[in-house]
């Protein structure tokens, strides 16, 4: 049976739903982040298009407006999206205007997780998906990319064309599962002649996508589009946000290390952002028992970091 497992990380929280002994869907929520189906007071700072709210220092667009509400004037929202990584304007939490009360999100649903599971289920790989956008299957592989209009993932491979189609197709959907991918989405999957054949491949998104999304026909270029719901940041865009992802991702390893007094060696970059969170570095020092040092390495890649005993 299918079960999500939740693990509580320094700086953020995973989960995953494990089937088979396999991660088929992941979310990460970080730390401070008002998560979807929270609903706060905050002040209309902007009236006109596009309208937007404010609590605490948080802008939050409002995509349906606020209406009957005076600039300035208090109004309750509900957090419809998360924020995405990113400065652009557009990646600034969403919400839409409630007559709620204010409450916190649904609690989330799973265990907790055992220290070895989410290892075990292949936590590490999934996250190396998410730093490269690659992932391969038997007979090819996806890449994937954010863009500011869509996330866009090309099939490739050394398959026959007619096959190529269908298995990248039922391929990419279990990736968009996976990896939390939400919003418009375009597969470009291999040119097939066959209607046929475009048809088993977009009945293998449906069987692998679970239900709710629209998804346009496969045209005769090999290309479709899905639509699903967004209420956060996919693992590809938090991966965007580079440093920040490969410090939590180094804090997870060093976490599971042997009891002591650590070192964390990494990319000066990745020692900039542990620097500015001492928060982090406490919290890890209170689960090995000891306290934690810094040591920037230039030559170590952004994923190459380490803990070494100090």
């Amino acid at each position: 049976m299918p079960e999500w497992l939740i693990e509580e990380g320094i700086g953020e929280v995973r989960r995953a739903l494990v089937e088979d002994g396999d991660i088929v869907e992941a979310t990460i929520r970080l730390d401070g982040a008002i998560a979807s189906g929270t609903v706060i007071a905050a002040r209309l700072v902007q009236a006109a298009e596009p309208a937007i709210a404010a609590a605490e220092g948080v802008e939050y667009l409002l995509p349906k407006g606020a209406p009957g509400v005076t600039e300035g004037a208090p109004l309750t929202i509900e957090i419809t999206r998360e924020a995405i990584p990113g400065g652009e304007s557009w990646k600034r939490p969403l919400a839409r205007v409630t007559q709620a009360q204010v409450s916190e999100p649904p609690p989330l649903d799973g265990r907790p997780a055992k220290r070895y599971e989410l290892g075990a289920a292949g936590w590490d790989d999934l996250i190396e998906q998410a730093r490269s956008g690659i992932a391969r299957f038997a007979g090819g592989e996806l890449r994937i990319e954010p863009t500011a209009a869509m996330t866009v993932i090309d099939v490739d491979g050394y398959l026959a064309p007619d096959e190529l189609a269908v298995r990248g197709a039922a391929e990419a959907a279990k990736a968009i599962r996976r990896l939390d991918i939400g919003g418009s989405i375009g597969i470009d999957l291999p040119t097939v002649g066959l209607k046929a054949v475009r048809q088993q491949a977009a009945t293998a998104i449906d069987e692998q996508l679970p239900r709710p999304f629209e998804r346009t026909a496969i045209n005769g270029f090999g290309f479709v589009q899905i639509v699903r719901p967004r209420w956060r940041a996919s693992l590809i865009e938090l991966a965007q946000d580079r440093a920040s992802f490969e410090a939590r991702a180094l804090l997870r390893r060093a976490a599971w290390q042997a009891p002591g007094t650590k070192r964390l060696v990494a990319h000066p970059a990745i020692v900039a952002v542990l620097e500015a969170r001492s928060d982090w570095l406490d919290a890890l020092g209170r689960l090995v028992g000891g306290a934690i040092g810094l040591r920037a390495d230039p030559k170590l890649p952004m994923s190459g970091g380490y803990a070494e005993n100090a």
